[in-house]
């Protein structure tokens, strides 16, 4: 039996409507001080822009430690009527105080599990996702652990696992260990920021392994985003994995966010949707944007 576990309780993967398969309303990283998605009425009022768009469902990749706000994910998914995804995992060792991973030692898993099954905190809110984290071209000790953890939690709940890669690079590193070594089945993969490295062989490979590939963070400086992506998805679609691919917006800055002058969710529907039907038609854009992340973010139990 699948379903999709969001914030306010689980629905059937059709429900979801037009998803941003990765984004952040709250978010606070050491890598952008001053920058943090810590506003309520500003998630709200990017919720109501996006909905506006025609969006239907947001998953919020924001794991463990990084200032998620889990007790107000399920007002602000009710009040905007777009479905939210929460997630668990950890990100990369940077993003974390010595003292959280040291309280997290020989229990991370365990924390994984309690928040997919019982809860995050106190809110009472479920996680839909385990999130984790590779470096630039390798895996370090960090990562390993972190993964190692994730599978474990996998297997114990059916949740998927996706994956931030660094600069969109060592994705075959990631499925080696998750895939390979650590045997999550490659559907239950994600792997996030493939954009950012325009490496159509690479592409290919993933895709080929059987994972999910998430071109999501349009209009980030400096990334080869919006210019070769199209091109990207154009030559997976042709390859024969449409039903592979996933789009996002991953706004990680208050700065970033629509309701700020920046492109936020709407853009996603605003812009990429109708420049990526150009290339690719649009038929199967709007089911990236709606089959794909239902069955992407399913659980998978019983």
């Amino acid at each position: 039996m699948n379903a999709v576990r969001t914030v306010l309780g689980d629905v059937p993967p059709e429900r979801l409507g037009v998803c941003d398969a990765h984004d952040h309303l709250f978010l606070s990283s050491p890598a952008l001080p001053g920058q943090e998605l810590h506003k309520v009425s500003a998630a709200r009022a990017e919720l109501a822009a996006f909905r506006a768009r025609g969006g239907g469902s947001v998953v919020q990749w924001t794991p463990y430690g990084m200032g998620r706000r889990a007790a107000d994910l399920p007002a602000l998914s009710r009040e905007s009527g777009v479905h939210v995804v929460a997630a668990t995992g950890l990100h990369q060792r940077a993003q974390y105080a010595d003292a959280v991973i040291d309280e997290l030692r020989g229990r991370l898993a365990e924390v994984f599990v309690a928040e997919l099954t019982e809860g995050i905190g106190t809110s009472g809110v479920r996680a839909g996702l385990i999130k984790v984290a590779g470096g630039f071209h390798a895996l370090d000790a960090h990562a390993r652990w972190t993964m190692t953890a994730a599978a474990e939690a996998h297997r114990a709940t059916g949740a998927p696992v996706s994956v931030h890669l660094e600069h969109g690079t060592g994705a075959l590193d990631v499925l080696d260990l998750l895939c390979g070594e650590l045997a999550v089945p490659p559907h239950r993969v994600i792997l996030g920021h493939l954009n950012r490295s325009p490496d159509f062989a690479g592409h290919r490979q993933a895709a080929e392994a059987g994972c999910y590939l998430a071109f999501d963070g349009p209009s980030r400086a400096h990334h080869a985003t919006d210019w070769r992506m199209p091109d990207a998805v154009r030559a997976l679609a042709e390859a024969g994995f449409g039903d592979r691919l996933l789009l996002g917006g991953d706004t990680t800055t208050d700065a970033g966010r629509s309701v700020n002058g920046g492109p936020g969710m709407p853009y996603l529907l605003r812009r990429v949707a109708p420049r990526l039907a150009l290339a690719v038609g649009e038929e199967l854009v709007a089911r990236i944007l709606t089959e794909n992340p239902g069955r992407a973010f399913a659980v998978e139990w019983g």
